[in-house]
């Protein structure tokens, strides 16, 4: 919808932009939270003497950063289902099951001590407990333009 104003000297058309879409504000807002819970938890662990090293010592920044990309992986992924899929949220759900579980892999695998595995281990679960039900929510609304 758009407006125009018309005066004899001057023609003004205003066209009202289009609000943000929810997804991507929660998507940013729960990558946010997880970034922050996440390092927190790690400094915390780091503090309290657990190593947190792959081949050597993972820096404190590198947690915010993987878990917010992880979080817009996940808004993405969402966007992407609700689009095409006729059971998004179901779908959404299953593919993030696998993939935090493919996520463990990695420091199960590379960790430099036991309890490095299970400290990373453990991050990755908090960041996919807290990830998956918030942008779960949001495969549930209704979009005019799935196929």
């Amino acid at each position: 919808m758009s407006t125009a104003t018309t005066s004899p000297e001057i023609d003004i058309e205003h066209t009202p932009s289009r609000p943000t879409s929810p997804l991507p504000r929660a998507t940013a807002s729960v990558g946010g939270l997880v970034a922050a819970v996440t390092t927190g938890l790690a400094a915390i662990l780091q503090a309290a003497g657990v190593p947190l090293s792959v081949h050597g010592k993972i820096p404190l920044a590198a947690f915010a950063q993987f878990t917010f990309i992880g979080a817009v992986i996940g808004g993405v992924l969402v966007a992407l289902l609700i689009r095409h899929s006729t059971a998004p949220r179901q779908r959404f759900v299953q593919i993030a099951i696998g993939l935090t579980a493919l996520s463990c892999v990695a420091p199960l695998a590379l960790a430099d001590s036991t309890t490095s595995k299970f400290a990373l281990v453990g991050l990755h679960l908090v960041a996919a407990a807290i990830v998956v039900p918030v942008l779960a929510r949001y495969a549930d609304r209704p979009n005019p333009t799935r196929r």
